[in-house]
């Protein structure tokens, strides 16, 4: 195998990999929402857990973010939480940064 394979496959590992770093940050920041979100929403335990997957599963309906942030923000309202488009959208980056720093740490 040339010099040219050798690192074609490494640049193909290298991608590989930070693109499931990427999606585990992306998973774990949708269930620390969920958990804040169930939180804001006076849920606790099992039902809190539950919205969290909720949230996860939510993230499959379209790309990006919007499916999340549209499910959460909905939810909030609906159940009478004041919570601003920014309010949501600015605790979704901060979630994202906290979950690369666990998946970081483990």
């Amino acid at each position: 195998m040339g010099t040219f394979d050798e690192r074609e496959k490494s640049f193909e590992a290298k991608f590989s990999r930070e693109q499931e770093h990427d999606f585990r940050a992306i998973a774990r920041r949708n269930k620390l929402l969920g958990l804040w979100a169930a939180e804001q929403m006076g849920m606790g335990g099992d039902e809190a857990a539950a919205y969290a997957l909720e949230v996860v599963d939510a993230d499959f309906q379209h790309p990006g973010d919007n499916d999340v942030f549209e499910k959460v923000h909905g939810d909030l309202n609906a159940k009478g939480v004041e919570a601003s488009e920014h309010l949501v959208r600015k605790r979704m980056e901060e979630l994202l940064a906290e979950a690369i720093r666990q998946i970081d740490s483990e």
